[in-house]
């Protein structure tokens, strides 16, 4: 059973992983703000989300449980509305998304 438990904990953190370098090359490779918040604010909620799933099927039934458990619930409440404050604030200061093809497609 620890065998499972160690290969379902290294796929999610694995896959958390994945989430997280994804979302450090889109940041670079999209064209606008709107673009590139979307791509940051998403992977990670679910990088982070699937890494901390990982851990805390590593670390058992324990203290360590719910603080990681607590520390994901944070997440999941202040990284959309840290994203959604970022375009706005962005949006308020004129900055305009990209709606046609970008100057790389060009």
């Amino acid at each position: 059973m620890e065998l499972v438990v160690d290969a379902l904990s290294w796929i999610l953190i694995g896959g958390g992983s994945f989430f997280a370098v994804t979302g450090g090359i889109g940041v670079l490779r999209l064209p606008d703000v709107f673009s590139r918040l979307h791509g940051s604010g998403m992977t990670d909620t679910m990088g982070a989300g699937l890494i901390l799933g990982g851990l805390m099927l590593q670390s058992g039934l324990s203290l360590v449980t719910v603080k990681l458990v607590l520390v994901l619930g944070f997440l999941w409440l202040t990284s959309p509305v840290a994203t959604h404050a970022l375009a706005r604030a962005a949006l308020d200061r004129g900055v305009k998304p990209v709606t046609g093809p970008s100057r790389r497609d060009a």
